[in-house]
């Protein structure tokens, strides 16, 4: 099993060059992480079971960190029809001024953080956390709001739309504000899709407006501790990667498509002013031998090799629809 040393993660966040391939990918899946971790005794009744699960896995596939949610803090919406595919319009529960009010807004100060401390004499020496949030700004206001009423009251009552956001994103700069405090965390993932195939969700003047400045703030938040923060948001965003480099301040972009764009374009766009983390297309994962796979993993490494500022991974995740074969393929590229 190779030995983690996050100082790699650091370098490919400074973009600067690692002093190996690196690995990087956001989540895998429950099968996964259980066969990964199987036969290391971390199942032991304990409240940091489940980050003890995700040490385990991670480390054992040869990552040098474990991505883990902070524990105990989301906001709560309503029944979905799916569980698996669920539409942006579902679950609802914000409608008027009045459901605003009667919301139960969760308490970020209200959880044990102190769990993400307790995990470290089961992290590897060199191993840290890297800790992601329940979901980000946009896609909290539109899972409260619902995707197509949050466009209406952006029109109609923008007040109730900034303050939903606000909302949102006041408690997601007090809940990374805990999660950084601990030693064991070395970044955080600030994971809030924006985009879809041909735009964004949201027009870039309403982004600016509702949700931008809440992300600057908790990349200011990772960044005061002395941690580097990672974007996580799927879809169309070259009409804002601006402001993701410039005005947010984000060390490095997370989730790539072909269809949107390849990671090979994006690194060299803009791979020298933000790290490009994962980006082998997830359709392609899917879809083509393990052969395939590992080559363009390969190339990709050939690219970045002496330039920096990349780790290989998946342009999303590892869902349990990936072929396990095909996920080792790409991990076996930068493994040897």
């Amino acid at each position: 099993m190779r030995k983690p040393d996050f100082a790699n993660v650091l370098a490919i966040l400074r973009r600067e060059v690692p002093s190996r391939p690196t690995l990087f990918e956001f989540f895998l899946n429950d099968p996964l992480y259980r066969k990964l971790a199987e036969g290391t005794g971390w199942e032991r009744g304990e409240a940091t079971d489940g980050y003890r699960l995700l040490i385990n896995a991670f480390g054992r596939a040869g990552y040098d960190y474990a991505t883990v949610h902070g524990p105990g803090f989301s906001f709560p919406a309503g029944p979905v029809r799916q569980e698996q595919t669920r539409s942006i319009n579902e679950g609802w529960v914000i409608q008027d001024w009045a459901s605003f009010r009667s919301y139960p807004w969760p308490d970020p100060d209200a959880p044990d953080y102190s769990l993400l401390a307790a995990v470290a004499p089961d992290l590897p020496e060199g191993m840290k956390l890297v800790v992601c949030g329940p979901g980000g700004v946009l896609e909290n206001a539109f899972f409260l709001l619902g995707y197509d009423n949050l466009c209406y009251l952006i029109a109609d009552q923008p007040e109730l739309a900034q303050a939903v956001c606000d909302e949102v994103g006041s408690r997601l700069v007090r809940y990374y504000e805990h999660c950084v405090r601990w030693e064991t965390v070395g970044a955080i993932i600030s994971n809030d899709d924006w985009g879809f195939k041909t735009q964004t969700m949201l027009s870039p003047r309403d982004m600016r407006r509702f949700i931008f400045p809440w992300h600057q703030r908790i990349v200011e938040v990772a960044h005061a501790a002395g941690k580097p923060a990672i974007l996580h948001s799927c879809g169309q965003l070259e009409a804002v990667m601006e402001e993701i480099i410039t005005e947010m301040g984000y060390d490095g972009k997370h989730s790539y498509e072909d269809a949107i764009c390849p990671v090979e374009e994006a690194y060299e766009r803009w791979g020298s002013r933000i790290a490009i983390l994962g980006g082998l297309d997830l359709d392609f994962v899917c879809r083509s031998t393990p052969d395939e796979v590992r080559e363009r993993a390969r190339r990709m490494l050939e690219r970045t090799r002496g330039r920096g500022s990349y780790g290989l991974g998946t342009g999303n995740s590892v869902p349990e629809f990936v072929p396990v074969e095909n996920y080792f393929a790409m991990t076996s590229a930068a493994l040897g």
